[in-house]
């Protein structure tokens, strides 16, 4: 996994490369980072300005109003919530290193996962202990490997008492079936795990009729939900997060504890984006339509991405949930070396250097280096102007096709032209 104090996150800085390179003129299309590229909309931008007012700083943990339109929010979603199990934060991050902070042991992880969870871990001084994800789908380990992590860790003396799961993940786009939860469940009380559910693609499942269940479903006690509005309502720069803890003495507890590092880091969720939150929390109609018609958006690019990458001869997961692809080009190895293709790293090089596609190599989830993978981030294809996002998004809104537009479908012949080349032996 990518290493705290060495850098910046590698999403982050491969990023800013592509917007310079991009700026000098360069032709590239951008699959390198994990941002719901759509316009914000305009209620919430109304709310936003609405909210300018409320400069006050306001208790640590968010206004009651805000903290009870979460409480609403998860119990919707067959979480029974009180406000004061509800702590809001700039983001989900600091969310999940407070936790980090303020929970002792080390960290049992997917792997792949998410580029910020080890660095997290390590910058609390804690071992991040990797365990792979099963064949059907990412973010959450194989139950079976996680026995045997835990005993193994706990062997060589490491105390692994926390267990980071993503549904639907970053970086394969799945979301994990009710019967792993529950086996993964079933582990966890076994082995006296706290569980950290991150469940911020939680409303981008690509399937409206999909059965998704939150562990905090079957272990209430000993689940800390996380969630925020960067993914499912593109608000990524707005920093909103929001943590559901146990309704127990020791989820009290918890929550406590985190506030006290909010109350010596963030201070507090800012006021504007509380009354933004308090909004989008409560789904009025507005938000519900959004969310479903973005969620058609994300599924039909993602799948047509993976239609391209598995033509080109990976193999891949089909994409349930999120907007990633996760393709393994492993069966091209051979080919693939003669070209000084001969790892993750080369094979983001390569395609970013000859092909004009940027991906983040699996080496920086906490795949192996030699791995011949990576993520692509589908979302960045909707368009590169607000004009051209706002069609995609009123396409998908309106029940038409998303890839019919040209826009669309022209960055989509580029990522088939891009791979075709990569895969021409």
């Amino acid at each position: 996994m990518s290493g705290a104090g060495r850098g910046i996150s590698p999403n982050l800085a491969l990023d800013e490369q592509v917007a310079r390179r991009q700026a000098a003129g360069e032709r590239i299309v951008h699959l390198g980072f994990g941002e719901s590229r759509l316009p914000v909309s305009e209620r919430l931008a109304e709310r936003l300005a609405a909210g300018a007012d409320r400069n006050a700083y306001g208790p640590v943990a968010g206004d009651d109003g805000v903290r009870a339109a979460v409480a609403g929010y998860f119990a919707r979603r067959r979480l029974p919530t009180r406000a004061e199990q509800v702590l809001l934060a700039p983001g989900s991050k600091a969310l999940l290193l407070a936790l980090q902070l303020v929970r002792p042991g080390d960290v049992l992880l997917a792997s792949p996962c998410w580029v910020t969870y080890g660095p997290q871990a390590r910058l609390a001084g804690k071992e991040a202990i990797g365990v792979p994800v099963p064949a059907e789908c990412g973010g959450v380990p194989d139950p079976a490997a996680l026995r045997e992590a835990v005993k193994g860790a706990r062997a060589r003396g490491a105390d692994p008492r926390i267990l980071v799961l993503t549904s639907p993940d970053n970086p394969t786009g799945t979301f994990a079936p009710p019967e792993l939860v529950r086996e993964l469940c079933a582990v966890a009380e076994e082995e006296d795990l706290l569980l950290v559910s991150d469940e911020i693609y939680r409303d981008i499942l690509h399937d409206p009729d999909a059965v998704y269940l939150s562990p905090a479903e079957i272990c209430p006690d000993r689940t800390v939900v996380v969630t925020g509005l960067s993914k499912s309502l593109a608000l990524g720069g707005w920093r909103i997060g929001a943590a559901r803890f146990p309704d127990t003495r020791e989820g009290g507890r918890l929550r406590d504890d985190v506030a006290s590092v909010a109350s010596e880091v963030w201070s507090t969720l800012a006021g504007p984006m509380q009354a933004v939150a308090e909004y989008a929390f409560a789904e009025p109609p507005e938000i519900r339509e959004r969310l479903r018609a973005d969620a058609r958006l994300h599924g039909a690019v993602a799948r047509a991405v993976h239609g391209i990458v598995t033509a080109a001869g990976a193999v891949c997961r089909p994409p349930t949930g999120a907007f990633y692809v996760y393709p393994d080009f492993g069966p091209l190895r051979g080919a693939l070396a003669e070209r000084g293709v001969t790892d993750g790293a080369s094979l983001q090089a390569c395609l970013l250097e000859r092909h004009g596609i940027a991906v983040l190599a699996g080496v920086h989830f906490g795949d192996d280096p030699g791995a011949l993978r990576f993520r692509a981030a589908t979302s960045m294809l909707y368009g590169r102007t607000r004009a051209e996002q706002g069609a995609a998004r009123a396409a998908a809104e309106q029940g038409a096709d998303p890839l019919a537009l040209p826009h669309v479908r022209d960055a989509l012949a580029d990522v088939e032209q891009g791979f075709a080349k990569l895969t021409a032996f």
